[in-house]
């Protein structure tokens, strides 16, 4: 799946900027719409190291309503958590009806970086993958959106990225050992991404593979996946194209009771 993305995707910074604004308040519209219909919606950004997740999550909340939106950053289980069933500590954070939750990284760490650690052991992938396809099936079933990104970028990309920010003290501390590992074994977690992508991409849980060499158009192409997949699910018209414009938050709330 990788091998045939087009990593020179190129978005102008002015083109940008005009856009954006108008994708942030789509979002923002959305957000309300879900919360009147009682869906709850999990956007979930997975990826190579020094993609811009940061940021982009930054992008996607800095208009949105905190009573309904939160994000869960990703890190390695720590030892209590150890002692449930693996999958226990992401119960906890799914989406209430109506609430949109944004994942930095997520269970698909068990099928990843755990397996380039080799914590996970290959015999055991198998029944990860079945909990992970059977996990989402069941939020799915329960009326959730699930939005599932893989922002991707080229090894030389990566490299470059992680050797600015470890030359400067105030971005340094933004690269871990985690994320060295897999930029050291690059070739190794790629064919792991692969593997990941082919098993767990399924109709109520699609993969976005997103061109991520250039922020901009990572970041539209994000928000608009992400509007897309709503406002399908709340049967309203598209609202995307080179003339979009705002609509009025009371049109999306009376569209999604309807729906």
């Amino acid at each position: 799946m990788l091998e045939y993305t087009d990593l020179q995707q190129f978005l102008p910074k002015e083109e940008y900027k005009k856009r954006l604004r108008v994708l942030q308040q789509r979002l923002y519209e959305l957000e309300h719409a879900v919360f009147e219909a009682n869906i709850p919606v999990i956007i979930l950004l997975e990826g190579w190291a020094a993609t811009g997740k940061g940021r982009l999550v930054n992008i996607l909340a800095e208009r949105m309503d905190p009573r309904g939106f939160r994000v869960v950053p990703i890190t390695a289980p720590r030892t209590f958590e150890t002692r449930y069933p693996w999958l226990w500590r992401y119960w906890l954070k799914i989406p209430a009806r109506g609430q949109m939750v944004v994942f930095d990284t997520s269970w698909y760490r068990r099928a990843l970086i755990e397996r380039l650690q080799k914590q996970t052991k290959k015999k055991d992938l198998q029944s990860v993958y079945q909990e992970i396809v059977d996990f989402e099936e069941m939020l799915a079933a329960d009326g959730t959106v699930i939005v599932k990104f893989w922002l991707h970028i080229s090894q030389e990309e990566q490299q470059d990225r992680i050797q600015k920010l470890l030359s400067d003290p105030l971005t340094a501390w933004q690269i871990g050992t985690e994320d060295l590992l897999q930029s050291q074994k690059y070739l190794k977690f790629y064919g792991m991404v692969e593997d990941m992508l082919a098993r767990t991409d399924s109709p109520h849980a699609l993969w976005t593979i997103v061109e991520a060499t250039d922020r901009h158009f990572m970041r539209v192409k994000v928000l608009e996946t992400i509007i897309t997949a709503l406002e399908d699910r709340l049967s309203l018209p598209p609202s995307l194209g080179p003339n979009a414009q705002p609509r009025r938050p009371e049109d999306e709330l009376k569209g999604a009771v309807n729906a």
